[in-house]
């Protein structure tokens, strides 16, 4: 076990210390599966987690002096759901939210999430659930209405601010020049990625840490000077490269975390 220094105190590497979620808020209406589309072989990542790793990034920002809402991507999104659930509980802190995947069916799973950010795509997955509670009569149809209507107040409420850009692509994410045309001149603030385990998901080829070790030389022609990448692997995955310097890491059962920062 290793120390390291955050905001001012010391905690050790390889426990998880919450040090923004630290409450443990019910996120059932934001459950995948339930108002937000699952897709098969992409087991969804822990909602309270995912926010936690995001407010640290943020915290790096802030050390850094940037303040401005910033650009979110995940190059390797699957169903988009970690994207679209950071967009609800952090919406003021974006300006833009961004997904990629080699597989063009999570792609497409991945758009449907992220048009629930706006009321439009609300309104017609509304519409969804109500034809199938009208078909099947399920408790779960009903339960997950009461979450659209959860959803959409939350987006009413936020109506007076600076509009969300959301959208997604296809994209093998170990190569740098398909990124930069993807993102037709867009800088990256900051990557989140839950990376492919090997179990359910897989890399286009190569090794884990090989095309991880890709992925993260890629990554660097679409970032921002003080981009930040957030990588969620399997613990046996080193998570390192040696143009980024690791800010920190930490281990969640099975799952290594680790933001770097391009030197």
């Amino acid at each position: 076990m290793r120390p390291f220094l955050f905001a001012g105190r010391w905690y050790i590497e390889s426990a998880m210390n919450y040090l923004f979620a630290v409450e443990r808020p019910d996120y059932s209406h934001l459950a995948s599966g339930h108002v937000f589309y699952s897709l098969p072989g992409h087991p969804a990542f822990p909602v309270r987690l995912a926010s936690e790793i995001f407010q640290r990034c943020l915290a790096w920002r802030r050390r850094a002096g940037e303040m401005a809402p910033c650009t979110l991507f995940d190059p390797c999104c699957g169903a988009g759901y970690s994207l679209s659930v950071i967009a609800f509980l952090h919406r003021t802190t974006l300006r833009e939210v961004i997904g990629a995947d080699v597989d063009i069916k999570a792609v497409e799973c991945a758009r449907r999430n992220l048009s629930l950010l706006t009321l439009e795509g609300l309104e017609r997955r509304r519409a969804e659930l109500e034809a199938l509670l009208a078909r099947f009569e399920k408790t779960s149809h009903e339960e997950a209405l009461q979450s659209v209507a959860l959803l959409r107040e939350q987006l009413l409420a936020e109506q007076s601010l600076s509009p969300l850009a959301a959208w997604a692509f296809q994209v093998d994410a170990t190569s740098g020049e398909a990124l930069q045309e993807c993102l037709a001149g867009r800088a990256v603030d900051v990557v989140f990625s839950d990376i492919p385990y090997g179990q359910h998901s897989h890399w286009a080829s190569d090794t884990p840490s090989g095309s991880l070790y890709a992925m993260l030389e890629a990554l660097l022609v679409v970032l921002t000077p003080a981009g930040l990448v957030a990588i969620a692997a399997d613990k046996g995955v080193k998570l390192a490269h040696p143009r980024y310097q690791r800010l920190e890491q930490f281990q969640v059962g099975k799952r290594r975390i680790a933001i770097l920062q391009a030197r």
